[in-house]
């Protein structure tokens, strides 16, 4: 198994956190992973975007033309990463700030999250609609258990947020709850 993943959203949504958490789960499931972040020059509101390539083979390069996956947290990035999307992927999408109604593609498994209202409403917090989104993606496609996605929490958030991490293991189980999944 395969699987090529983009997710993109502006700077501030925690895209390369997410990313990053990723990444670390499918090392610890003895997976072979490439993680690869980008942003733009602004910190926050600009472009933030990271691939991530989970594989039980050898990965030959970190580069994707064609992703599999794709978790889009904004407009911009719906436009920039769906035209190249292969056929027949899992694109989870932040509803909240994503028209699925752009998507203009059936070829493709379309999953609208309205995370940042579930973020806001059910979490407490916006800044969980990224860890939504990735606890929907996770279950909808198996890539990784929601339950190693927990585990190495801790390894990714730092000292100072520490504290968060119960809030973000809310945001991982209510995505995956979305996605007809309880963890």
């Amino acid at each position: 198994m395969t699987k090529d993943i983009i997710m993109a959203g502006f700077g501030g949504q925690g895209i390369l956190m997410i990313g990053n958490l990723l990444a670390l789960a499918a090392m610890e499931e003895g997976k072979n992973v490439t993680y690869m972040p980008s942003y733009g020059v602004e910190m926050r509101g600009g472009t933030a975007n990271c691939t991530v390539i989970v594989s039980d083979e050898e990965i030959g390069a970190p580069i994707v033309m064609k992703p599999a996956s794709l978790v889009i947290m904004n407009g911009p990035s719906l436009e920039r990463f769906l035209p190249n999307m292969r056929p027949g992927g899992e694109l989870v999408i932040n509803s909240s700030l994503v028209d699925a109604g752009r998507v203009n593609r059936t070829d493709v498994r379309l999953f609208p999250v309205a995370a940042d209202e579930i973020a806001r409403d059910k979490i407490g917090s916006r800044q969980m609609a990224s860890m939504i989104a990735l606890g929907a993606y996770v279950a909808i496609s198996g890539v990784v258990r929601i339950e190693t996605l927990v585990n190495c929490l801790p390894k990714v958030v730092s000292k100072k947020y520490e504290k968060l991490i119960p809030m973000n293991v809310n945001a991982l189980k209510e995505g995956s709850a979305l996605a007809g999944i309880h963890a």
